[in-house]
Formats: C-alpha cells, structure tokens, sequence
C-alpha cells in the first residue's frame, strides 16, 4: 500500500449536491423542480389518493349500503367445538374466560353459542347470547344456560 492507491471506503462519501444556491452552481434557477406546477412550489405535499387531478378511484367507485355503528359482532363457537372441548379437558362448566384460555376465543370477543354438532355432555354454559337450537340442546342433556 502507498500514498498513490489510497482511496475511501466504498459508501463512505456522498456528493450531495447543493441547490438552490446561484446559476454558478449549475442547480440555480428553478433548483431542479421544472418549471410551474404544484412541484415546483414551496409546501407543496401530495395528498393521499390524489391522481394528478383525475377524479381519484375512492370517489369513482359506486357507494351502496349501510353500516350500522351500533352493531354487535360476535364470536360464533358451536356446540361440537365445545363437545370436543369438554372431551379434552373433561370441564362441566364452560364460559368465556374457559373459551379464552382454550383459543377459542379472542380477548374483547363476545361469544355466541350456536347449535352445529351433537352435545353428549351434561354441562353448564355460560355466554353473551344463545341461539335457539343450542340451547335446546344444552337443555335436553340437563345442563343449563346463562346469558352474560
């Protein structure tokens, strides 16, 4: 190695160029913007969804229907899942925090019993709602049903 062959590491300088500062420069003028245009000016920021003037595609797409705010979703859980539940783990009683230790349900979910699948247990059930076939269900093995 000698004095001839040094040279920095690779990456370890930038040419940055400087504009905006005189036409000696060679970036004077318009500083590299092009001429008018919303680009060319200062505080210029795209908006989101903006197409360059075309109407965007968030408002040429049809609309239609209606979300109801006050709408309550549930977490639908059957009755084989919980059969398969109380086989496993040989419970008697069953409520959302049981489902939420097995998975089966998520940590702000409400839950709703509904009646797919056979029931063979004599269990007590505990849920935010029932659907009418699960809970006659429920019922005829001699459990019970409790809404939270």
């Amino acid at each position: 190695m000698s004095l001839n062959n040094l040279k920095p590491a690779k990456g370890s300088t930038h040419h940055q160029r400087r504009i905006g500062r005189g036409q000696g420069s060679g970036y004077g003028g318009t500083a590299t913007r092009g001429h008018k245009g919303a680009k060319s000016r200062s505080g210029y920021s795209k908006k989101v969804g903006f197409e360059g003037g075309q109407m965007p595609i968030q408002r040429r797409a049809p609309k239609f229907g209606f979300t109801n705010i006050n709408r309550v979703e549930y977490k639908a859980v059957n009755l084989d899942a919980i059969q398969t539940l109380v086989d496993r783990k040989n419970l008697t009683e069953i409520n959302p925090e049981v489902l939420r230790q097995n998975g089966l349900l998520g940590n702000r979910e409400l839950v709703k019993i509904l009646g797919r699948g056979e029931l063979k247990a004599k269990i007590s059930v505990s849920a935010h709602k029932f659907s009418a076939t699960a809970k006659a269900e429920i019922e005829s093995k001699g459990g019970d049903c409790s809404e939270i």
